[in-house]
C-alpha cells in the first residue's frame, strides 16, 4: 500500500468519524428537546470534587450529593425567567444564540483593563456549555460551545432553552436549578418565588460560589436591585407571556 492510499484511507475514516459525531450530536440535542438531562458534566465534576477558590462560600467537604430537581416552565414562578433574562441576557428573545453587541461591549471592557473580566455569553451559549460540555477554557471548548449553541437554536425554541437554563444553572455548591436553590435558600417551591427572591437568585449567577443568596452581602443586594429595575423595564409579566408562547 503506497503513501496516497494511506492518506485516502485515513481521509475516509476521518469522514466516517465526523459523520458519526455529527449525527450523535443531533440526536443528543433532539432527545433533550423533550427529555430532562439526568445530570450534566459539571454536576458529575462537583459530585466528585469540591471546588477550590478564594472567597468561596458554603463548600461542603463531605456529603457531596447533587441537589437537582427539574421543573417545567409551568411549575416555576414567572418571576424566575424574567429575572434571568434581566440579569443575564436582555436580548434573549431577539437574538439567534449570539449577541454581537454584548460581545463587543465585553471586549471593550476587558481591553480597557477593568478589575473583572466581562463575559458576553448569551443564555443560549450558557445552556450549550452547561448541558453538553465540560468546564474549562480552550479554543476547542469554545468552538464546541458555538456549535451546540447553533444546534439548540435550530432544534429547540426559546421556551425550551430557558426551561433548560433555569434547571441546570449552578446556584451554589452541589445545587443546580431554581427549584433546588429555592428550597435551600427560601424553604419554598420555585413556583412561589416573588420578584425580589427571583432577582436575588438571578443576581448571584455570575459566581454562585462567591455571592450568597441565603445571606446576601452588599454586592449581591446591589445586583438584586439592578435586576429588579431591568425586570420592570422589560415589561414584567408581559415578557413572560411572550416567552411562554414560544
Amino acid at each position: 500500500m503506497n503513501y496516497k492510499q494511506h492518506l485516502r484511507r485515513a481521509g475516509r475514516i476521518g469522514l466516517q468519524v465526523a459523520a458519526v459525531l455529527f449525527l450523535t450530536s443531533i440526536a443528543w440535542v433532539l432527545v433533550y428537546r423533550w427529555v430532562s438531562p439526568p445530570a450534566t458534566w459539571l454536576m458529575l465534576d462537583r459530585r466528585a470534587h469540591a471546588p477550590v477558590g478564594k472567597g468561596y462560600y458554603g463548600i461542603r467537604e463531605e456529603d457531596r450529593r447533587i441537589n437537582y430537581r427539574f421543573r417545567t416552565m409551568e411549575e416555576v414562578s414567572g418571576n424566575v425567567p424574567l429575572a434571568l433574562v434581566a440579569a443575564e441576557d436582555q436580548r434573549f428573545l431577539i437574538h439567534h444564540g449570539f449577541d454581537g453587541d454584548a460581545l463587543l461591549k465585553a471586549a471593550k471592557s476587558n481591553m480597557s483593563g477593568g478589575k473583572q473580566l466581562r463575559g458576553g455569553s448569551t443564555i443560549s451559549q450558557q445552556v450549550a456549555k452547561n448541558v453538553f460540555l465540560w468546564q474549562g477554557r480552550s479554543y476547542v471548548r469554545k468552538a464546541a460551545e458555538a456549535y451546540f449553541t447553533v444546534l439548540i437554536e435550530l432544534l429547540w425554541n426559546k421556551r425550551r432553552i430557558m426551561e433548560m437554563y433555569l434547571n441546570v444553572a449552578e446556584m451554589g455548591d452541589c445545587t443546580f436549578g431554581v427549584e433546588a436553590a429555592s428550597q435551600l435558600y427560601f424553604h419554598k417551591s420555585a413556583a412561589k418565588l416573588n420578584p425580589q427572591e427571583a432577582a436575588l437568585l438571578a443576581g448571584v449567577l455570575p459566581n454562585p460560589l462567591r455571592f450568597r443568596a441565603s445571606n446576601p452581602g452588599p454586592q449581591a443586594r446591589a445586583k438584586q436591585q439592578r435586576v429588579l429595575r431591568n425586570m420592570r423595564r422589560l415589561g414584567g409579566q408581559a415578557y413572560v407571556r411572550e416567552l411562554l408562547d414560544e
